[in-house]
């Protein structure tokens, strides 16, 4: 791994949960000493979309990213570039790691659920084997965060609240701190 952690968050249209974790680890590493590049993706992705107004509306619910300009954002199909510039591919769903695999196999040691990443990474250990460990798990739809679309805004709210959860425990075990205080 690189001296600035490099991470793809993953969904379906990155419409969503990616986006949303996105935003959440970039403010998280801001508010630390780690340097983490952050991209966010879909594995079934209309290129080109804005932020949809629930997506938004839940991001601002969450204080703590009070000050972050979201409106930039542009949905991004996953690429063989995006794989291949990835320290981890964090993705909601099992099915995302499996699409992962499937077409790109080489990152399968890089490609893990964050619920998995959370609850299977050891504490005491560097990111790169923390990835390794958790990525080894077997990919589980209980560890599915639920896809929000096509529901209303509190919907995305309840999937920003358990992504802000997640990013908290990711950004802990990544730093190696149990006593990260994010924001």
């Amino acid at each position: 791994m690189t001296d600035s952690l490099r991470i793809v968050t993953l969904c379906t249209g990155n419409a969503a949960r990616s986006v949303m974790l996105g935003f959440m680890l970039e403010a998280l590493s801001d508010a630390s000493e780690q340097s983490w590049e952050v991209r966010s993706a879909g594995t079934h992705v209309v290129e080109g979309q804005a932020i949809s107004p629930r997506t938004l509306g839940a991001l601002e619910r969450i204080a703590e990213l009070s000050g972050r300009h979201f409106s930039a954002h542009r949905s991004h199909q996953l690429t063989d570039d995006d794989v291949a510039w990835a320290d981890v591919i964090l993705t909601a769903e099992a099915d995302h790691v499996a699409y992962v695999r499937a077409r790109h196999p080489e990152a399968a040691t890089r490609t893990v659920q964050i619920a998995a990443f959370c609850r299977f990474a050891p504490l005491d250990a560097s990111i790169a084997e923390q990835v390794r460990v958790a990525s080894a798990a077997t990919p589980d739809d209980g560890l599915d965060v639920v896809d929000p679309a096509g529901g209303d805004q509190s919907d995305y709210d309840e999937c920003a609240a358990e992504l802000w959860d997640l990013a908290q425990v990711f950004a802990t075990l990544a730093l190696g701190e149990t006593d990260f205080d994010p924001l």
